[in-house]
């Protein structure tokens, strides 16, 4: 049932062509750092690569006949010191070469279709089998929301998903909501574009066949902070997914040390808008920050998530992300101080 899933990804005869001519053109397996459709690491995406390897035959074809007309037109009737400047012949009313540019146009768009059709037909339609992870990804203006419901783990922002392999197949199936307006959920090197549309669920599957992190992007223009609205997918060995599943599911950590910051957290408005389990924080509106620093990053991937980043984005959020729905409490030295230590603690 799984076969079509793993099939080795496709190379064209042009690809393969560009590639035996042109080394630098191959891409490098694995995570990049400029993610490019042409490096696959999932099946969807291999479909995709060998799409567009079949759109880059039929255009290129296309472009090597009419430039080869062309020039040949272009020095087959050049102008000559012998010309005697007549007009030549005009052909009016041809049959032939009307029926020409018109069949063969239309052929070339229907094949283009039904080859499209078919490959988003045999992602869309893959069977979800029940080693399968599911995860519900949530876009909100700016910053991803994952639930994975099976597990009862909410995180933010970096998504983390089991290797998937020939032998053991662990695709991940996620469901795609927007809690605002339209957002577009896009990891080339592991999926196509999906759009997040409000009160339309729409969704995708991956199956990451190499471990390692994956970028990626918004893709739909959703506000001021939409550039900044990044992805990073996390791909893990069972044997990191399982420790890193352990310790999400443990409640926020709660250490006497930091009480103050605690408190202080939970009387100011920062508990309105975040969660922390196991504490009377419960907001929804703002990411789930009980795990908060077992994440590389904060404010969507912006910035890495170091001490002075943390206090600086909790100081005044424009100064990182402007343009970010994260209002400046305007807290004090001492409240940036004990609030930024309590959060340190929750790993």
């Amino acid at each position: 049932m799984l076969r079509h899933w793993f099939r080795q990804p496709r190379t064209s005869t042009l690809a393969a062509l560009l590639l035996a001519l042109c080394p630098a053109l191959a891409f490098a397996a694995g995570p990049q750092a400029t993610p490019s459709i042409f490096a696959p690491a999932s099946t969807p995406a291999a479909e995709i690569r060998s799409l567009s390897y079949f759109v880059l035959e039929i255009t290129g074809t296309i472009f090597v006949v009419v430039g080869g007309l062309l020039a040949y037109v272009v020095v087959r009737f050049r102008a000559r010191d012998t010309d005697d400047n007549r007009e030549p012949a005009q052909i009016y009313g041809s049959t032939q070469v009307e029926l020409a540019w018109t069949v063969i146009p239309v052929l070339i768009v229907v094949v283009l279709f039904l080859t499209t059709a078919r490959m988003i037909f045999a992602i869309q339609e893959a069977p979800k089998p029940q080693s399968a992870l599911s995860v519900t990804v949530v876009g909100h203006q700016f910053w991803w929301e994952y639930r994975y419901p099976d597990l009862g783990i909410v995180a933010a922002n970096e998504l983390h998903v089991p290797l998937s392999s020939t032998q053991d197949p662990k695709p991940t199936f996620m469901k795609l909501l927007s809690a605002d307006v339209d957002h577009s959920y896009w990891v080339p090197q592991l999926s196509g574009k999906i759009d997040l549309i409000p009160n339309h669920p729409n969704e995708l599957w991956i199956d990451p066949l190499q471990p390692g992190l994956y970028l990626g992007q918004c893709a739909q223009f959703c506000g001021v902070q939409h550039a900044n609205m990044l992805l990073r997918v996390y791909v893990d060995t069972p044997e990191k997914f399982a420790a890193w599943v352990q310790n999400q599911q443990q409640p926020g950590v709660q250490d006497p040390a930091v009480a103050q910051g605690r408190r202080t957290f939970e009387t100011q408005a920062c508990m309105n808008c975040h969660a922390v389990r196991g504490t009377a924080a419960t907001g929804r509106f703002g990411p789930d920050l009980t795990h908060l620093m077992s994440r590389d990053t904060i404010a969507s991937g912006a910035v890495p998530n170091t001490s002075d980043n943390l206090r600086q984005w909790i100081k005044n959020p424009d100064s990182l992300k402007p343009g970010s729905l994260m209002p400046a409490m305007h807290l004090s030295d001492t409240q940036l101080d004990q609030i930024t230590a309590y959060l340190e603690t929750l790993k």
